[in-house]
């Protein structure tokens, strides 16, 4: 006898948003007793036009900047989740980066200015850079093609580090984004433990895993009868900060003991 009492069901746009109210509508009409949503805030969005009722639980960077809720410890209706602070997290990056590469007097930035999040998260960055003192000029690209024109562009601008925006498409990129950093000997800092695993410097921010994790336990309590308004947003509580040794070999850089001392893990 099966004892299987749970259907996923997987909808990718293969990178096209423009697939997203198609395929939000389908779950909807299916009647899908929860939707789960991740990579930036547009699926959420699409989901959230195609039905007020079904319960969805996002994976986001500023659930309230987004416009997916009004409130984090009152979630709207048919939704919540879980918020990774993209936002806030970059003057802390920003810092650390400076730490690093102190005689950097130029530090770019590199967002996707397709990201509903990129205006809040430069003016993030720009108002840590003037404290600074640090030139920061904004770099932008949305396919691989744009990254490779955008680290071609570094030299121009006389960058002595790149700081990544944190975007869905640069981490399903990030192999690619950690090879040109490597290749134009670029000291980059990336959003989240993944690019340090694949050879980035240097990263920092929530873990990605834990709060899928998080995310899978909303999912749980709503299929046993939780309503998604009576589930706060959640945020994470702890942070990882990841440093490549190999990779900081060979870019010439020792890493200060300082940050050393803070991270949560060391890759050698």
């Amino acid at each position: 006898m099966s004892r299987k009492n749970l259907a996923i069901g997987y909808r990718w746009t293969e990178g096209r948003d423009d697939r997203l109210p198609a395929l939000a509508a389908d779950l909807a009409r299916r009647k899908v007793e929860v939707i789960a949503t991740a990579g930036g805030p547009s699926p959420t969005l699409a989901a959230k036009a195609a039905t007020s009722t079904i319960p969805i639980v996002f994976v986001s960077g500023d659930p309230i900047g987004d416009g997916l809720v009004t409130s984090l410890a009152r979630p709207d209706d048919n939704l919540t989740g879980v918020s990774i602070l993209v936002v806030e997290l970059n003057p802390k990056r920003l810092e650390l980066l400076s730490e690093l590469v102190p005689r950097a007097g130029t530090i770019a930035l590199l967002v996707n200015p397709n990201n509903p999040q990129t205006e809040r998260v430069t003016y993030n960055v720009e108002e840590a850079a003037r404290t600074k003192g640090v030139q920061l000029p904004v770099v932008k690209a949305r396919t691989e093609g744009e990254i490779a024109a955008a680290f071609a562009s570094l030299v121009q601008l006389q960058a002595g580090a790149l700081l990544i925006q944190a975007d869905p498409i640069f981490t399903s990129l990030r192999e690619a984004i950690v090879t040109l950093a490597s290749r134009d000997a670029v000291p980059a800092f990336y959003p989240l433990r993944e690019f340090a695993v694949s050879g980035g410097l240097i990263s920092y921010g929530a873990s990605l895993t834990g709060s899928y994790r998080l995310a899978g336990g909303y999912v749980s309590k709503i299929l046993k009868g939780a309503k998604p308004a009576d589930l706060p947003v959640q945020q994470p509580t702890t942070f990882e900060l990841v440093v490549n040794l190999k990779t900081a070999m060979a870019l010439g850089l020792t890493i200060p003991p300082s940050i050393l001392a803070r991270a949560d893990e060391v890759i050698e």
